[in-house]
């Protein structure tokens, strides 16, 4: 006979069954788990609309025949006290492995001396930063402050002490950044864009939808193509690629490559005693740590056996800037897509690119950041060679407003 007591128990048992089951089905939420810290959260992933679509669809044809840079493998587990007696490339690979078939994590990261929350903070950049917010619903938005940046990286890269060494060891707040934004997106991925940029449309726009997003991860654009004999005197490379805008995948072989040669190079500097001497304009923060070494860095790539069949590519021999000059649409070079000038470079007036309002105009850099860096920034002004070589590429960008407002007022008076 089924008593009331004997009810209840089985009631409860019954009851114990149901939510031990249910609980080897659930996942906990954010809301679940106390996290100490943003590193103890989940990696972000974003559903990108149309990614079904384009995952069916086939890419477009490429005349770069590019081996797989990240072959899916199970790698071996090494302990952090065996990884540092390995080469720094290495090391990097171990610690901060490549998947191509990955999504881009949902990461916008951006620097500045003091966080948005700060009195502080330059009431100019407020609606720089805001706008990558508001066209990025969904993604973690974080401005690392000169402070915080050395605490992070000293987690991410723990095991690999050569590389923060290099970091500390850059005498100056310029070189730090532009070293931060490869660090960040070597080990988390996502976007870097500095602080004085407008998005203008979201990433998922970027690259059309026919491309698979399982085929690349790296987008870059197009800083410079300037065709004048003069060119040298303006900027680092005949074709330059820009680097205050990046969106990656985390551990990818131009990123390692950039991070293991800065860090060579600063310690060679620092060992040898002309880390600070050496601020010429061949050899200043254009080659160290800016855009001369960030180009570099991708065109090697683009010629590595390693990662390219150069015999087999239509191309007929190494890739250069001439299969970069004067290009206006979007181009898939192996796991990289190269966006033209007007992509992250819009309303210079010149080398091709169009005004912000175009379609293809998806990142406006306001050039804010640089000038306060070189005018107020006590390290930089203490330094003449640094100041003149920055002053130079200010005069440029103002030669470029300079000549694109003339040109307007020439059109209007026709």
């Amino acid at each position: 006979m089924l008593t009331y007591r004997r009810a209840v128990l089985v009631a409860l048992a019954v009851l114990s069954i149901l939510l031990f089951i249910r609980s080897l089905h659930h996942e906990p939420t954010i809301h679940d788990v106390k996290y100490r810290s943003a590193e103890q959260m989940p990696r972000p992933t974003l559903h990108l609309p149309g990614e079904e679509k384009a995952k069916q669809s086939s890419s477009p044809s490429s005349s770069y025949q590019s081996k797989d840079p990240s072959p899916r493998r199970q790698r071996p587990q090494i302990p952090l006290s065996e990884l540092t007696g390995r080469p720094l490339r290495e090391q990097l690979a171990l610690r901060f492995p490549y998947d191509i078939k990955s999504r881009f994590p949902a990461y916008i990261w951006q620097t500045w001396k003091v966080s948005p929350s700060s009195g502080e903070f330059p009431d100019e950049f407020r609606e720089f930063e805001a706008s990558w917010t508001v066209e990025h619903p969904g993604f973690i938005h974080e401005v690392i402050t000169d402070d915080a940046a050395v605490h992070i990286l000293r987690h991410l890269y723990s095991g690999i002490p050569d590389v923060i060494a290099a970091y500390e060891t850059l005498p100056l707040p310029v070189l730090k950044a532009d070293f931060f934004r490869y660090l960040i997106l070597l080990a988390r991925g996502g976007i870097y864009s500095d602080i004085d940029t407008t998005a203008l449309k979201p990433a998922f726009q970027w690259v059309p939808e026919s491309v698979d997003r399982s085929t690349y991860g790296l987008i870059i654009g197009i800083e410079a193509d300037p065709d004048r004999e003069d060119w040298r005197d303006w900027y680092a490379r005949r074709i330059q690629f820009c680097q205050w805008t990046i969106q990656a995948k985390p551990g990818h072989p131009i990123l390692r490559e950039i991070v293991a040669s800065i860090t060579e190079e600063v310690l060679h500097r620092k060992e040898t005693g002309t880390l600070g001497h050496k601020t010429k304009s061949d050899d200043g923060v254009m080659e160290l740590t800016g855009p001369g070494i960030w180009t570099d860095k991708i065109f090697g790539y683009f010629n590595d056996n390693e990662y390219f069949d150069l015999e087999r590519s239509k191309v007929g021999g190494n890739i250069s800037w001439e299969h970069f000059t004067g290009m206006t649409a979007a181009k898939k070079v192996g796991d990289v897509v190269v966006l033209p000038i007007t992509s992250f470079s819009p309303g210079v007036g010149q080398m091709g690119a169009e005004e912000p309002e175009h379609p293809m105009a998806f990142v406006h850099h306001q050039f804010e950041g640089e000038q306060i860096y070189v005018f107020m920034e006590h390290d930089l002004r203490t330094n003449s060679d640094i100041l003149q070589e920055h002053g130079n590429r200010i005069k440029a960008w103002n030669m470029q407003v300079g000549d694109n407002e003339e040109r307007r007022h020439n059109d209007r008076n026709d």
